[in-house]
């Protein structure tokens, strides 16, 4: 009887030493991030915070590789990842029920801040016979991973000249994919939605001759008008290697999200954690960052996480009119 007293004793002494330790001294779980496919902005961006924020504050962020903007937008929903970067456009959608989303709204997600306008970049090989837009019919072309913010801008732009599947070959590679794909003349374009310089699309230029495609003026209007989302974007000459002339595309504000289960504190610190190193966020991943009081809410049209309006409303900034 004795022996099984102690024992008992010695198993609740253990249970309980166990829960203390938890309590008091266990590592945080990792924060879930989902970006996109290696090469893009948004994976370059997320890893540099992640290594960032890791290594300067008691957060863990563990960056997922995924789809991009539309995968992430339903992983957030369904409680895979507790955060997440996505167009301002697909949010929107997404959030209301509306467009693509029309039968399956995503929920349970709440923003961070608007960070960066992406540029949906058109690439060809420079010794292709492409030299517009119009030159895509009949050409095989990779869209952008399914559930990608690429392939969505894609489409867009190619309904626009009027091109569908039985026109245009249509592919979803992810941006690794893609440009091996187009250096091995196995495919003739590739689209990529991202910040400028994309790293991936950097890589290419330094190593074999490219050449960007415009949009013409009148399909811009015809996009902007019928998108709300969209706005015309100007990637300057220069910005890659052998690129002589300004690029007309379009742009969409990319924003970072919070699941609405994440710890109003721990948002609070990463919101904090991005206005306060930015700089060096910006110049250690390349991306063209815009942390101000103006543009932080810019494209946003869902609520805020709790903790991010705690710092916003500390800083003054105003985003009660997204409560």
């Amino acid at each position: 009887m004795r022996r099984k007293i102690l024992s008992t004793i010695l198993v609740v002494a253990s249970f309980t030493i166990m829960m203390s330790l938890g309590g008091c001294g266990m590592k945080k779980d990792d924060i879930r991030l989902g970006t996109a496919g290696e090469g893009g902005m948004y994976y370059s961006f997320g890893d540099e915070l992640s290594n960032k924020i890791s290594s300067e504050e008691n957060l863990k962020i563990k960056v997922k590789e995924t789809a991009g903007s539309a995968a992430n937008l339903r992983l957030l929903s369904k409680k895979y990842i507790e955060l997440g970067i996505a167009q301002a456009d697909l949010i929107n959608d997404a959030y209301n029920g509306t467009g693509e989303f029309e039968d399956n709204a995503y929920k349970g997600y709440s923003a961070i801040a608007g960070l960066y306008t992406e540029a949906c970049q058109i690439v060809v090989m420079n010794d292709s016979d492409i030299l517009c837009i119009d030159d895509l019919q009949g050409k095989k072309v990779s869209i952008g991973e399914h559930e990608s913010g690429t392939e969505r801008n894609a489409k867009q732009i190619l309904q626009a000249y009027g091109f569908n599947e039985t026109l245009v070959e249509m592919k979803n590679y992810d941006y690794k994919t893609a440009v091996n794909k187009l250096e091995n003349g196995e495919i003739d374009a590739l689209f990529c939605t991202a910040g400028i310089k994309t790293e991936i699309i950097d890589e290419l230029a330094s190593r074999s001759k490219i050449r960007l495609l415009s949009i013409d003026d009148n399909q811009m209007e015809k996009i902007i008008s019928t998108y709300d989302f969209l706005t015309e974007y100007d990637i300057p000459a220069n910005t890659y290697e052998g690129q002589a002339k300004d690029i007309q595309t379009i742009g969409v504000e990319s924003v970072l999200l919070a699941s609405d289960k994440l710890d109003e504190d721990i948002v609070y610190k990463i919101t904090k954690f991005l206005f306060e190193h930015g700089n060096g966020l910006q110049f250690n991943s390349l991306t063209d960052l815009e942390l101000t009081q103006d543009s932080v809410t810019q494209g946003i049209t869902i609520k805020f996480h709790k903790g991010a309006v705690k710092y916003y409303k500390k800083s003054g900034i105003d985003v009660e009119n997204n409560q």
